[in-house]
């Protein structure tokens, strides 16, 4: 099985054609995207000639305050049970359950605070706890805008200007990694870490401007089963990913 998440960037834009290009070269069996600005309007009708044209079902999850996110299956996979999450996060979260010979996979796609570290753990530690299961198969996966505990992040963290290194500094000013350190404490694996293949980092592309260093921004973290099914994680980077959006996807492959 192969999964894919991607942070659109403000719903695409003239930038859609390419990012529909990019899904249909990779073809993933679960895609969970973010920012899909304008997605939910008219009856969700854009999301719809998205999976139309991707030949994928898709599960909205609109969003209270900012943008919305979604999860998207191929046949013959399908989605047994969904849940939107609108209010808990600055964004959303989109929460599919899929059938798999290996048993039931909660697929959540997430995209977590950009602007507070102390509201963006919240949210971690929330959504960590709803969906940690030591037996399940469980993938949260999205842009998590949170610094990874492992990493050196000083440096690229140094090249930000202020207003932006800011929202990734905790109260004593270094690194804030707490974000992922909650989904860490759940049980949840960071799979970059264990079957990542090369430089994890999502951001910047270069469609980017100053926003962001040079760091990973965008997980795939797995619940103890679906992390031993897990085969390998890649950072897609091509000429066409560089232009698409502002984050690079990011792609795994399991053995379900």
């Amino acid at each position: 099985m192969r999964v894919m998440t991607w942070n659109i960037k403000n719903g695409g834009g003239d930038r859609l054609p390419a990012i529909i290009k990019v899904i249909g070269r990779q073809r993933p069996d679960v895609l969970t995207l973010q920012e899909l600005q304008g997605f939910h309007r008219y009856g969700g009708r854009k999301l719809k000639d998205l999976a139309a044209t991707l030949d994928m079902t898709a599960h909205l999850a609109p969003s209270a305050l900012a943008q919305p996110v979604a999860v998207l299956v191929r046949e013959p996979l399908w989605i047994a049970r969904r849940t939107r999450i609108s209010w808990r996060l600055h964004h959303a979260a989109a929460v599919a359950v899929v059938p798999t010979e290996a048993g039931p996979l909660t697929v959540v796609s997430a995209h977590l605070n950009p602007f507070s570290p102390y509201r963006r753990m919240r949210e971690a530690r929330w959504l960590a706890a709803r969906y940690a299961t030591p037996d399940g198969l469980a993938l949260i996966a999205g842009d998590m805008n949170g610094l990874d505990p492992d990493g050196d992040h000083t440096a690229a963290l140094a090249a930000q200007p202020s207003l932006y290194r800011r929202r990734h500094l905790d109260p004593d000013g270094r690194p804030d990694t707490r974000a992922l350190a909650a989904f860490r404490e759940e049980g949840f694996t960071d799979l970059a870490l264990t079957v990542g293949d090369g430089d994890g980092r999502t951001v910047p592309t270069g469609y980017a401007g100053r926003e962001f260093g040079a760091v990973r921004l965008d997980y795939l973290l797995a619940s103890p089963p679906l992390a031993a099914r897990a085969r390998r994680v890649r950072v897609i980077r091509d000429d066409l990913t560089d232009q698409a959006s502002d984050h690079y996807p990011v792609q795994a492959e399991f053995d379900l």
